[in-house]
């Protein structure tokens, strides 16, 4: 296939170049009917280019074939078989995936207990049983890293009846798994292997980047183009390889979950970066890692900021490591991550890719250059000297790891959907949550619907709030109150 082509984005422009118009929608009719006040702000030109879905760049069985083509020259592009493009983020390509592999299977799936909420939303939905896997934990840190394959392989034996595994890497600290092996445990059972790769678009782009999951081996893998590509938000591809997963029912899944009115910006923004990197993808990578290694560099150089890179590796650590994720310890500064994140974006209109209780992280891509990076570790410097004069941190009740691995004693989808009660915090301990409790970013939760509470992740959440730990999806945001699972 010729890879300079970019279906999707020629089908746009002549899509203009035609003068088409239509009696359908979108209403805004490419933005004649859009108010002033919105288009001083957006600009006309995401309007103009929402064009009509039904014009064929959204249907793959169409006689035009705009998508369709597009989502082969993705797959020549990374070397799968198959892939489907979604408007809808990485959030529905991981239902999916989950969908099609587990379904109605009463042996569940393999899930790491360290997956994002999406995951977790796909388990109550579809009714599918988590056997969960417990990640690594530095519990010095208070930091998880990916199972490990030894880990994957004694799920399997606890759980031999399982449709396949799910499992995250990188996460969003850029910390990698051993797909490689976890996937070489998974085929000798006959079984599939889902990576959830939404912070990993990059990585087939690149010999010096962790290695991409298809590369490895998994039968599945979902990436989302925005986080670490050049798409939009919502853009997501999920690739399929081999015959453990049919790939026919993979995407039908998708398309129940799909809306029917796909944004085709989404669409095109993917088409133009599948280009972008078959053609300058290794040249524009390679720069940002070296700019990575400056950047890294000079950031361990500054009094109290700590850049983790081989803390986060090892025997009993992570695989491999995705040093775009510049992840810094500020807990020698005496302030919380959620302090410094605070100050960093009040005093220097400067927003991080991660927070937790004490590090931040700046996510780097290849759109950063000199002028970013000065400006970040200029921040940064500033941002040591000020720690000083921080109020103390609010104490963290941190829990051990042991304590943070909740008794799972109901389906998830059956404790959200059945009957709930709001508890006080201190009534919550030993109850069956009806809610997730998802530590914002990084999306993790800490709390799944089904799970037994105990006093120290109640402590721990009740405490990290009034820390400045955002639990956005928590019914009652001030966490005074839990929602559980009524009382009989």
């Amino acid at each position: 296939m010729d890879q300079s082509e970019a279906p999707l984005l020629d089908a746009v422009a002549d899509y203009h170049r035609r003068d088409r118009y239509g009696f359908t929608p979108p209403g805004h009719r490419q933005g004649r009917g859009t108010d002033e006040r919105v288009t001083q702000v957006l600009g006309m030109d995401p309007f103009r280019s929402d064009v009509l879905a039904s014009f064929g760049l959204d249907d793959r069985n169409s006689s035009n074939g705009y998508l369709a083509r597009a989502e082969q020259l993705m797959a020549e592009a990374v070397g799968a078989d198959k892939v489907f493009f979604s408007t809808c983020g990485s959030s529905l390509s991981v239902k999916a995936a989950m969908m099609a592999v587990a379904g109605n299977d009463p042996g569940g799936l393999l899930v790491g207990r360290d997956s994002h909420k999406s995951i977790v939303a796909g388990l109550i939905f579809s009714g599918v049983t988590p056997r969960w896997i417990a990640p690594r934990w530095d519990a010095d840190m208070h930091f998880s890293h990916p199972p490990s394959p030894r880990q994957v392989q004694q799920a399997w034996e606890e759980h031999p009846d399982a449709a396949g595994a799910v499992v995250v890497s990188p996460s969003p600290y850029g910390t990698c798994a051993d797909i490689a092996a976890i996937a070489e445990v998974c085929h000798d059972r006959g079984k599939p292997l889902i990576i959830d790769e939404a912070w990993g678009a990059h990585l087939p782009f690149h010999d010096e980047l962790p290695t991409w999951a298809m590369d490895a081996g998994a039968d599945v893998c979902v990436v989302s183009v925005h986080k670490m590509g050049a798409g939009f938000e919502q853009g997501s591809v999920l690739h399929v390889q081999g015959d453990l997963v049919d790939s026919a029912h993979l995407f039908a899944c998708a398309d129940l979950l799909m809306t029917t009115s796909p944004n085709v910006m989404v669409y095109s923004a993917i088409d133009g970066w599948r280009r972008q990197m078959v053609e300058r993808g290794a040249d524009l990578l390679g720069s940002a890692l070296r700019l990575a290694h400056r950047t890294r560099a000079r950031i361990d150089d500054i009094d109290g900021l700590q850049v983790l890179d081989d803390r986060l590796l090892g025997k009993e650590a992570s695989h491999d490591l995705d040093r775009l994720q510049v992840l810094i310890d500020v807990s020698e500064t005496g302030a919380s991550g959620y302090q410094c994140a605070d100050w960093l974006r009040e005093h220097c209109e400067l927003d991080m890719g991660m927070t937790d209780h004490r590090r931040i992280l700046a996510t780097m891509s290849m759109a950063d250059d000199d002028a970013t990076t000065d400006r970040l570790v200029a921040s940064l410097s500033l941002l040591s000297r000020a720690a000083e004069s921080f109020e103390p941190a609010p104490r963290i009740d941190l829990p051990t790891p042991d304590e943070l691995q909740l008794e799972s004693v109901m389906s998830p989808g059956g404790a959200f959907f059945g009957s709930a009660e709001m508890v006080d915090a201190d009534k919550a301990a030993g109850r069956i949550a009806a809610e997730q409790l998802t530590p914002y970013p990084p999306g993790i939760p800490a709390v799944v619907p089904g799970e037994r509470l105990d006093a120290a992740v109640v402590d721990y959440l009740c405490s990290a709030r009034h820390a400045g730990m955002a639990i956005p999806d928590a019914t009652d945001a001030s966490l005074k109150t839990f929602r559980v699972v009524a009382s009989r």
